[in-house]
């Protein structure tokens, strides 16, 4: 490698460097916590001040940016609309732009890596298309951590409901009493529905939308059964007491599941890992040996066969270990 191409690499890093400073200076400034106060305190004050005879417009539909073009470039397709959904259920506070942004940046950085060094072809499309899947990844893995949280949450949410019914309270207080006494997250999601129905959102819907931005069965559950119950009448207070009983029993046998699947999980991981780790343990002791498996038309067919074979096994594998309760 020449002095000029090192040097290059070198001002490269440093500019993304400096980028992602730029963006973090940027998103604090804009999106954190002190102008969060500084915004909450200005909605407060301007609230106050026009609370006579002033017109509140409530916009259900979440913003995809705030350039009114590339929100109306954004609303023609459905993707950006699947990828707030994602968003919502992942509790991430960032817009639809922001995160097609980032992956544009993460594009363009894999792009002119792949296109600067000298790599196989298969090592440089993934380089090409790795980063940019980077932020969904991180999304994806943000909704599941927050969806398992909400699912140990809401058997505790069910047995709040049905004592505070069984006390004489009303379906739409005791949401206001989950969403100010329960932790977080599921506090945040009845905290949102019950301000929906304050403004004018009937119940069927702001329930609906409640089901929406937490994909739980067990959540859908309570959703029908007060739904059923609001239409045929009965008691709804048992009623959550058997779906809180019945979400702590499945909630029981899934962990018993896992502890015994246990084995079967550290042994895919070990056998998806293992040809990996060999083929980089190889390239750093002898690259010439390996160089021949993408620079022989027999060993480029030869990785083919087994990126086909593993991917098999890892479905199979998974297809096994994965019980569902």
């Amino acid at each position: 490698m020449s002095a000029l191409l090192a040097g290059f690499f070198i001002l490269l890093f440093a500019a993304l460097i400096l980028l992602l400073e730029a963006l973090w200076i940027w998103w604090s400034a804009a999106h954190g916590s002190a102008a969060r106060r500084i915004s909450k305190r200005l909605r407060l004050m301007a609230a106050q001040g026009e609370r006579h005879g002033e017109r509140i417009d409530i916009l259900k539909q979440r913003s995809y940016s705030r350039h009114a073009l590339l929100e109306q470039l954004l609303r023609r397709y459905r993707a950006p609309a699947l990828l707030d959904r994602l968003l919502l259920q992942a509790g991430v506070p960032w817009s639809v732009a922001q995160t097609l942004g980032s992956m544009l940046v993460l594009l363009l950085a894999g792009a002119g890596a792949s296109l600067l060094l000298q790599l196989p072809w298969l090592m440089r499309a993934g380089l090409f298309l790795g980063p940019p899947c980077l932020p969904l990844l991180l999304i994806w893995q943000r909704r599941q951590a927050r969806l398992i949280k909400l699912e140990e949450q809401l058997p505790e949410a069910a047995d709040f409901f049905a004592r505070a019914l069984c006390a004489g309270h009303s379906f739409a207080n005791v949401m206001q009493m989950v969403g100010e006494e329960m932790p977080e997250p599921i506090a945040g999601e009845f905290k949102f529905a019950y301000v929906e129905i304050n403004y004018g959102v009937p119940m069927n819907e702001a329930l609906y939308n409640l089901a929406l931005r937490v994909p739980l069965t067990d959540l859908r559950y309570l959703v029908i059964a007060v739904l059923i119950q609001r239409e045929s009448g009965g008691n709804l207070a048992e009623v959550l007491g058997s779906i809180s009983r019945l979400i702590r029993a499945r909630l029981r046998l899934l962990a018993q599941v896992r502890v015994m699947s246990a084995e079967g999980r550290m042994s895919a991981w070990i056998l998806c890992l293992l040809p990996l780790g060999v083929l980089l343990l190889m390239m750093v002791t002898n690259p010439v040996y390996v160089r021949v498996l993408w620079t022989d038309p027999i060993g480029i067919r030869l990785i083919w066969y087994a990126l086909g074979m593993a991917a098999v096994g890892v479905l199979w594998m998974r297809k096994l270990i994965r019980i569902r309760v």
